[in-house]
């Protein structure tokens, strides 16, 4: 009821609102240009006139929106609920009448629908949020997929030639049986429920809904329709975490397991090692809620998934025992990775794929802020990978005044390790420390591990295990929050606030850091303990290690066809004018 100049100016300032605002903007002029009518001058009539042509180029806007591109999409869910409100339009008979009483009835039927209207608005934008959201987990899912590649090229480089096709098969056992046990038990003791009013894990420890997909597709018997969850999605892509935690054993263990063992110990980590350490933190268990609820921080997992698989792979290296002659005096040409280039492939696969891992850790993609979280952890961890890579490469080269290819791989998968747990709370600055921290850590333990004699032949335990642990404790130490006071933790950009909404204060950053030391004691109490014991019963029982014949000959010959990975027997290749038997290769 305002004049024309107010008018004017709510319309000019609902204008400039967001493209998303678009179906608020149309009612509001739909509502402006109605109530115009209840004035009887001629310059309100003009007015009125105005606001008709600001209606029509409106209402063009938001059917661009429901209509992106024509009549094949005139069908959506969106359109046909928008259609069906049967809003006026510029050109119809609502708005050539002059009469007063007639428009106001307009008016009072336009002003009538607005609430259903933005109910449908909002329940389109909804839907595109979620489309947004499945697809990208589904993408990043199918990046943390491709890491498995990378897995099985790296382990198979890095080990001899005569085992190849046994450290290339393990790796299909590790995705389809960890598959398997996964959709049977390990979802439902990792994500499932029942939660409290709070969403908290009820019994704290570990979850116990939805063995077998139950639940995640419900029945409309009325309709005769199946009606979908987002559980699905969620599934798909924990999946790839969970098959990723269990192929870091793998490589420690190599060259000297039986399949059926193995396969059984497999089962066991996707269905219940792995799970319950889910559940305590990812499934807001009773990590999630100690230290005044501020929690544990590792945003992608570099306790929770590499420091599980880190040390259950060194368990069971230490438990099986090296590999026959191992640690003789001659043992560093045997036992020297028999082919580089699959090495530095599996490292790039891995490489590729840690984005999936790390961006897809943002769970969402609705908003520009998600985006933007995104973008920093792609780059944080580009940085950290890097560095540390450099590192340890530099390190090995002051040493050894030869270039370690090998170190250098394992240096930047330490990196990427190193940055997992805190790559969407840290700046970049943060996460090159971070990194050069990492390589020294991978470096130092790798000299402690060979000085104990343990046998990992792909330096599983120190690249997720000990880089593990550096990351989940980097991840409190160089939040982004300011100082220790404030923490910034798993929302992003803004920090941790209290109920009035202002920064949590009091010291926040040090509860966090020692609700994060509890975390890894209680990762490598059960993950390894568990781990060393299954597989300390196996050996117990004589089912875990092959025989003295068949390590001698190699486990393809003995139980793969065909019986090599590679023909090159007989072959010669000539280095500086000599024959060298490549036999061995």
């Amino acid at each position: 009821r305002g004049s024309a100049r107010e008018r004017r100016s709510l319309s000019e300032a609902t204008a400039r609102a967001s493209p998303g605002n678009m179906a608020r903007r149309l009612f509001w002029a739909v509502a402006l240009a109605s109530s115009s009518a209840w004035a009887s001058t001629a310059g309100s009539q003009d007015d009125a006139q105005a606001l008709r042509a600001e209606l029509a180029e409106l209402r063009a806007l938001a059917n661009a929106r429901f209509h992106p591109e024509g009549s094949r999409n005139a069908d959506t869910p969106s359109a046909r609920r928008l259609a069906a409100l049967q809003l006026p339009t510029s050109g119809s008979t609502y708005f050539t009448k002059t009469a007063p009483g007639a428009t106001a009835a307009t008016a009072t039927y336009v002003l009538s629908k607005i609430p259903e209207a933005q109910r449908v608005h909002e329940s389109g934008f909804e839907d595109a949020q979620t489309a947004l959201t499945t697809i990208w987990l589904l993408i990043c899912g199918i990046f943390v997929m491709f890491m498995h590649p990378g897995f099985a090229l790296l382990e198979a480089g890095s080990c001899r030639a005569k085992n190849a096709t046994n450290v290339l098969f393990k790796n299909l056992i590790n995705v389809t049986v960890g598959t398997v046990a996964w959709y049977f038990f390990g979802w439902a003791f990792a994500y499932g429920g029942p939660k409290d009013s709070d969403g908290f894990l009820k019994n704290r420890f570990i979850g116990g809904e939805g063995f077998a997909s139950s639940g995640f597709i419900s029945s409309d018997d009325d309709h005769g329709t199946m009606v979908p969850t987002q559980t699905m999605t969620s599934w798909f892509f924990q999946w790839a975490f969970c098959t990723a935690a269990a192929t870091i054993v793998s490589g420690g263990i190599a060259e000297r397991v039986r399949f059926a063992p193995y396969a059984v110990y497999i089962f066991i980590m996707t269905a219940w090692i792995y799970p319950v350490v889910v559940a305590w933190t990812w499934n807001y268990g009773w990590l999630s809620r100690v230290g005044d609820d501020a929690g544990y921080m590792d945003f992608a997992g570099s306790g929770i998934v590499h420091l599980t698989g880190g040390v259950s792979a060194l368990a069971g290296a230490a438990i099986l025992g090296p590999r026959k002659g191992r640690f003789d005096e001659d043992a560093e040409e045997k036992f020297a990775p028999h082919n580089l280039p699959l090495l530095v492939m599996g490292t790039f696969c891995l490489w590729f794929g840690w984005y999936g891992f790390n961006c897809g850790s943002t769970l969402a993609m609705q908003t520009s802020e998600n985006g933007a979280l995104a973008a920093q952890v792609a780059m944080n961890t580009t940085m950290s990978a890097s560095v540390a890579g450099l590192i340890v490469f530099s390190l090995k080269f002051v040493t050894l005044k030869l270039y370690d290819v090998p170190a250098f791989c394992n240096g930047i998968l330490g990196g990427l390790v190193s940055i997992t747990a805190g790559c969407g709370n840290v700046e970049t600055g943060s996460a090159i420390c971070i990194g050069l921290i990492g390589g020294l850590v991978y470096t130092g333990s790798a000299m402690v591990v060979k000085k104990m004699q343990v046998d990992d032949p792909v330096d599983a335990g120190c690249v997720h295990g000990a880089c593990g642990i550096w990351g989940v404790l980097a991840a409190a130490l160089f939040d982004w929050g300011k100082g220790f006071h404030h923490f910034h933790g798993w929302n992003g950009f803004s920090c941790m606030t209290a109920d009035d909404g202002t920064c949590r204060k009091g010291g926040i950053g040090w509860t966090v850091l020692g609700v994060n030391i509890a975390m890894v004691l209680c990762i490598l109490l059960w993950a390894g303990v568990f781990s060393g014991a299954i597989f300390f019963l196996l050996k117990k029982f004589a089912f875990l290690r092959i025989d003295d014949a068949t390590e001698d000959m190699g486990i393809d010959e003995k139980a793969h066809s065909p019986g090599k990975a590679y023909e090159m027997e007989g072959e010669e290749r000539h280095y500086g004018g000599q024959s060298v038997d490549m036999e061995r290769v």
